[in-house]
């Protein structure tokens, strides 16, 4: 039981992170219906960001706590100019193209991102510095760090402030009418472009929140660690219902718990054959179950209706 304990708690702090991640892609996706492939590796430049930050205020004794906070707001302003100029350069000149050419723009983008952090951050692994105490909180048998506790807290804190800003601000209130028909909402007096890139930001934020704590929890970070969060991510927002912010939460708790449970009795289940290295089929096992059974996801996309 307390194994069992202890992935559950491993599983949500995952799927928290997914969480994150998630939110970002069905922001995107919700507006103007672009799936942006590159949002994973805004993710990896906020970690890599944070790390900087870090490593250049590590000797200044000033408190952990104070030294990541520093280094989660440069990451968010970082990662926020990064996808604006992202948008503006590579997608909004694509908006009226095929929608092959803005998903294949994202792609090459993933790779660009990729290449630039390569070649300034190098390639090798860099450890994380602790920020945070260590000292593990018992639950029922089971532990649970502080940094874990942050993570949880952060995910449900940036869910609620979401939902209050697209359900009850002016700015929400632009981004659903711009999702249901950008050329009506302008004559309404919205500009959607401004909307749009205020989408891109903000989802940008959250890539950075989310490499930060990524980065925090596990404790390295290099210029591909973007990828595999970013592909789970968007596995997550299809599992919940892309295009609806609680469905990618939904999504992305429920594939990390799927991830940490798996990966605790794989080994058990198939006689030792599979490890718990093998644990990311459990995301695309997921993916390929929900895209057949039921396309729309958990929660189904959230369609606004039409007088």
């Amino acid at each position: 039981m307390e194994i069992f304990l202890q992935q559950i708690i491993n599983g949500l702090v995952l799927g928290s992170m997914y969480a994150l991640v998630a939110l970002g892609y069905t922001m995107v996706y919700g507006i103007i219906g672009l799936i942006n492939f590159a949002h994973g590796e805004v993710l990896m430049v906020g970690a890599l960001t944070s790390w900087t930050v870090v490593t250049l205020l590590a000797e200044s004794g000033m408190p952990g706590w104070l030294i990541m906070l520093l280094s989660l707001i440069c990451a968010i302003v970082i990662c926020a100019a990064l996808n604006f100029t992202i948008e503006k350069a590579a997608y909004r000149p694509l908006r009226s193209a095929p929608r092959l050419a803005p998903l294949i723009t994202a792609m090459g983008m993933s790779l660009l991102l990729q290449t630039l952090a390569m070649i300034i951050w190098k390639p090798n692994p860099k450890p994380y510095p602790l920020l945070l105490p260590t000292d593990p909180i018992p639950i029922g048998g089971a532990v649970i760090s502080v940094t874990q506790c942050l993570i949880l807290g952060v995910t449900v804190s940036v869910l609620a402030a979401l939902t209050y800003l697209v359900n009850r601000t002016k700015l929400g209130r632009a981004m659903r009418a711009t999702a249901e028909n950008p050329r009506v909402a302008a004559l309404m007096g919205v500009r959607p472009d401004i909307v749009i890139s205020a989408t891109f930001i903000i989802g940008a934020a959250l890539a950075a929140v989310a490499g930060v704590m990524w980065a925090a929890n596990y404790g390295t970070v290099q210029h591909s660690m973007g990828f595999l969060p970013g592909l789970k991510a968007f596995t997550a927002a299809v599992l919940g219902g892309i295009g609806n912010l609680a469905g990618a939460v939904v999504g992305g708790v429920l594939l990390g718990l799927v991830e940490a449970i798996g990966a605790g009795y794989l080994g058990e289940l198939t006689g030792g054959v599979l490890g718990s290295h093998y644990a990311d089929i459990f995301a695309f096992v997921a993916l390929i179950l929900v895209l057949t059974l039921r396309p729309q996801g958990l929660l189904g996309e959230r369609v606004a209706d039409r007088a």
